[in-house]
């Protein structure tokens, strides 16, 4: 008899829809925080165990104030040992804005006509990356609309032509993708290119709120979205970037949402999202949405301080949308990444002559326009370590391997020394003299507290092979 594979196959929960409102909606419902039921899933999380729903939930219903800074306090307990002090900084850069989708909160959508729609060509990424690494960046998102003219053969193109462009001691050596979900080929193509992370945002997991952001365009079927990474995944992409656009929906339900698309992805492939992100809402040309669910200052301070317990070794992504006051303030209960010298519109970091905000070519709006140089800089003053480190990317130490590495002492092994030299590259190709003499400063505390996990002299060796001329030194 011949073979059927059918007969024999194993239920297989890869690449169905994981979401059930019902199920996120009980846990919001009957999940009763008591002073001692917090204090005990503070304590979970602090011993580096992912929590699960109801855990989530008792966290995101909790309102006592004391309470409430007993998580803000967990999150920066457990920020600062599984991650140190690191803060990574990258920069996005927008390859095209076409987008046939018509999502209500986006200015590319395909009904505004004020959108002035363009997509960079060769010499104008040249040109885009060549300015960013003049700025001292290393790492870049390469973000693109919803278009077929972005395919992953196009995709591929530009990250291969990104990798390729060196300017003195500039040159990019991680390239990260926002853009549309593709099919297992599609991740596949893209993956051969070379990229780090690839990210897909569900925006709100709410099904019906979801449809009614997302009237039209290929970005209308949630499902498509929503199992996207599992295709990303099947073909071999196993460093991938989640996240919820906030203010689209019930804030509690997406946090729980993030937590579950985050359990589910390691059920089934053993490595959860490398990173989570958390946009909030603004300003954007052709918004079309009202504010019922636009998150408060201080709900999204708890919102990021939840997500960091709940997921103890997942990279978390702060971005520009955020105002400068509200950056300092998060940044310090679970952020890993942030970014630096942010600009929106196409071609505007190769544009000196473009000082303001155009909102006919962006997305939406940012609200901390500082440069790189000046964000380092308050970085430093307040004794985090700037890192542009591409090593666990570059040595295969992602997805499942990254996990196992993500132990007790892997931290000051590996990623704070090399936050160290990539900071010292930045100090002597881009550095002020006054941030010099603040940053080697830093470099030498930092190196006096490795505690052994990894030999200080030759860390030091490293840096001093740096300031005589070496580049692209890690452990």
């Amino acid at each position: 008899m011949k073979f059927n594979p059918e007969v024999y196959r194993i239920p297989d929960e890869r690449m169905k829809p994981f979401i059930d409102p019902e199920e996120i909606w009980g846990y919001i419902n009957n999940s009763i925080p008591t002073k001692e039921r917090v204090r005990e899933i503070i304590a979970k999380a602090l011993d580096k165990q992912r929590l699960n729903l109801e855990e989530t939930a008792t966290l995101v219903n909790t309102t006592d104030p004391e309470l409430v800074n007993e998580i803000l306090q967990g999150a920066r307990t457990l920020k600062e040992r599984v991650y140190g002090n690191r803060i990574v900084l990258f920069a996005p850069l927008y390859i095209g804005n076409k987008c046939t989708n018509n999502c209500k909160y986006c200015g590319f959508r395909a009904s505004n006509k004020d959108a002035v729609r363009k997509t960079l060509g060769d010499e104008e990424i040249v040109k885009e990356v060549e300015a960013l690494e003049d700025n001292g960046q290393k790492r870049l998102i390469l973000v693109y609309g919803e278009h077929q003219n972005y395919s992953p053969e196009f995709i591929a193109h530009t990250v291969k032509l990104v990798y390729g462009i060196k300017r003195g001691n500039g040159e990019i050596r991680r390239v990260n993708i926002n853009a549309a979900p593709l099919d297992i080929d599609g991740f596949r193509t893209v993956k051969e290119s070379g990229i780090g992370t690839y990210q897909v945002f569900q925006e709100t997991y709410h099904p019906e709120a979801y449809a009614n952001y997302h009237p039209s365009g290929k970005k209308r079927d949630y499902e498509w979205r929503l199992t996207s990474l599992d295709r990303a995944q099947e073909a071999g992409l196993d460093d991938v970037g989640i996240g919820a656009l906030f203010g689209l929906y019930d804030w509690r339900f997406d946090v729980l949402s993030l937590v579950r698309h985050t359990n589910h992805l390691e059920a089934c492939y053993n490595v959860g999202p490398h990173t989570i992100s958390f946009p909030r809402i603004k300003s954007a040309s052709g918004l079309d949405l009202t504010d019922q669910y636009f998150v408060s200052d201080e709900d999204f301070v708890k919102l990021v301080a939840i997500l960091r317990l709940a997921v103890p070794y997942t990279g978390m992504i702060l971005t520009a949308r955020e105002p400068i006051a509200i950056r300092r303030e998060v940044i310090q209960f679970g952020v890993s990444q942030i970014d630096g010298g942010t600009k929106l519109e196409l071609g505007s970091y190769s544009d000196t002559k473009n000082d303001s905000q155009n909102l006919n070519r962006e997305q939406f709006q940012i609200n901390d326009n500082r440069s790189l140089s000046e964000i380092v800089d308050e970085l430093i003053e307040n004794d985090y370590l700037p890192s542009f480190c591409t090593a666990c990317y570059r040595l295969g130490r992602t997805g499942e391997h990254f996990m196992e590495f993500s132990v007790p002492g892997f931290i000051k092994r590996f990623c704070s020394p090399n936050a160290m030299l990539t900071l010292a590259e930045y100090l002597v190709d881009y550095g002020t003299p006054i941030q010099k003499e603040k940053g080697f400063k830093l470099i030498e505390k930092n190196i006096q507290q490795l505690n052994g996990h990894q030999n200080a002299d030759e860390v030091r060796s490293r840096i001093n092979k740096i300031i005589a001329g070496e580049r692209d030194l890690y452990f």
